[in-house]
């Protein structure tokens, strides 16, 4: 390469990175972006009202002392003071706006005042002092909504265009305020940036902590699910079981049954099976422990990982051991017992054992009432308590037990009411519709459930965490 070519290279690096410069010098502050500076916390409009109480200020003292110090006529001082003050009001909108009408009302009051400027009389130039505080406010409100570099950008014009008109262009007889102009301009400049960052980091902050609540309750909520699909899959395993043995057993109930008939129940068979082997596969990967990957719970509700679901059949034991952790309850049935869903079973069940769980953790020495209502198209699950005698202990834990009921009705397309009552006590009120036969009872006739069911001494785990009530 020549040294021809080098030199032109360089020219075009050097012409490159002008152009880069002055383009983003441009986009920075050649701009009239709308901005508002945002309300205070504790008084709404308080940086607002401030801004305008100094704006007048400086309208006032500085129309006064181009008027009767500077020499200007009244209607000129007010022009150029109008200036400096409607600057500071502009910038609460629009900041860099407002920072190009405060530097040039400083030019043209300066301008002015040095045509008119004589021997006798020192005045300050080119920053008079209420112009001063109208920059000082100006730059930072700019410093406080702007990134970084427009505002060390807008300092450096600041400071070129200072010592432009006092160092280069000078006047006769006046007091310099370009240093100290200066040296407080980057002052406040600095503050700015500093409450700025402080903002920003307190913003992204509150924002990390909203993630990481959602991204709890969405675990949690995954959690939940994963535990119901648990649960139903033992109730539809039992149903596709009891399917595969009845065709396996039914050709042996008829009497020369035709190769049509055995086919098809041997399909039957087949399918169940292999139905079955899909949902154990299922299982196993519900059923599987991963404490070491992140963001995977153990499986810690106690049940075995073959134990039969529970059923309404079983709520007397679970009333039982209730009673026998110090709750008092009872129990109440209301309409015409049938056979209900083994779906619906479960969830009542689980609804009933949460709602007496948390009433042992937030309510103790209260009383509570489980109220079983069966209706034609469903059952209705009311729970309910007494105020509390005693202060609950502090629980911690995870706080989704009205969650978790809330997924289960909502499976099964019903509803689930959980609130506090007037007299201190808690509701929890479960509506669980069934597509089942209304008019099929079954043999028990609706009375307490606590006589009603076997008093079995099996003890009830809960899969429960302590949670907050507050629905």
């Amino acid at each position: 390469m020549s040294r021809l070519d080098g030199v032109t290279t360089g020219g075009s690096e050097r012409a490159a990175g002008t152009r880069w410069w002055w383009g983003t010098l441009r986009d920075d502050l050649w701009t009239t972006k709308v901005d508002p500076l945002p309300p205070s916390t504790w008084l709404r409009w308080l940086p607002h009202g401030i801004v305008f109480l100094a704006a007048l200020g400086v309208l006032l003292g500085d129309a006064a002392q181009l008027g009767d110090n500077g020499g200007l006529d009244g209607e000129f001082a007010f022009l150029v003071a109008l200036g400096h003050s409607g600057a500071m009001v502009l910038a609460l909108w629009r900041p860099v706006p407002a920072w190009w009408l405060s530097l040039a009302a400083m030019l043209v009051g300066a301008a002015a005042v040095r045509a008119v400027m004589d021997d006798g009389y020192k005045f300050t130039w080119p920053w008079t002092a209420a112009g001063l505080i109208a920059h000082l406010f100006v730059l930072l409100l700019l410093a406080l909504r702007v990134r970084t570099r427009v505002s060390l950008e807008a300092l450096g014009l600041t400071a070129l265009v200072t010592y432009v008109v006092q160092g280069l262009v000078g006047a006769r007889n006046y007091q310099p305020t370009g240093q100290v102009a200066v040296v407080l301009f980057a002052v406040v400049v600095v503050l700015g940036i500093a409450l700025r960052g402080r903002r920003e980091a307190r913003t992204q902050l509150a924002e990390q902590t909203s993630l990481t609540a959602e991204e709890r309750a969405r675990r949690t909520l995954l959690e939940e699910r994963s535990r119901i699909a648990r649960e139903l899959h033992d109730v539809v395993a039992h149903h596709m079981s009891v399917i595969s043995i009845q065709a396996q057993v039914a050709p042996h109930l008829v009497e020369n049954p035709s190769d049509e008939l055995k086919e098809n129940l041997e399909g039957i068979r087949e399918n169940a099976l292999e139905a079955l082997t899909e949902l154990r596969r299922v299982l196993g990967v519900l059923r599987s422990e991963t404490p070491d990957v992140p963001g995977t719970t153990p499986d810690r509700g106690g049940t075995a990982p073959h134990a039969p679901q529970p059923t309404l059949d079983r709520l007397g034991a679970l009333v039982e051991n209730t009673r026998a952790a110090g709750l008092t309850v009872t129990v109440e049935q209301e309409g015409r017992r049938r056979t209900l869903p083994p779906g619906v079973e479960l969830s009542a069940y689980r609804i009933v054992q949460e709602a007496l769980s948390n009433v042992l953790r937030h309510a103790p020495g209260a009383t509570a009432r489980v109220r079983l209502v069966h209706l034609p198209i469903g059952l209705r699950v009311d729970v309910t308590n007494t105020r509390p005698t005693r202060i609950p202990a502090p629980s911690q834990g995870a706080g989704h037990g009205l969650l978790g009921m809330r997924e289960r009705a909502a499976m099964l397309d019903g509803s689930l009411r959980a609130e506090r009552l007037p007299d201190g006590g808690y509701l929890v009120s479960a509506f669980l519709p069934t597509d089942g036969d209304p008019d099929r009872p079954t043999d028990d006739s609706p009375h307490d459930a606590a006589h009603d069911i076997p008093h079995h001494s099996t003890h009830h785990s809960t899969h429960h965490s302590p949670e907050d009530r507050t629905p």
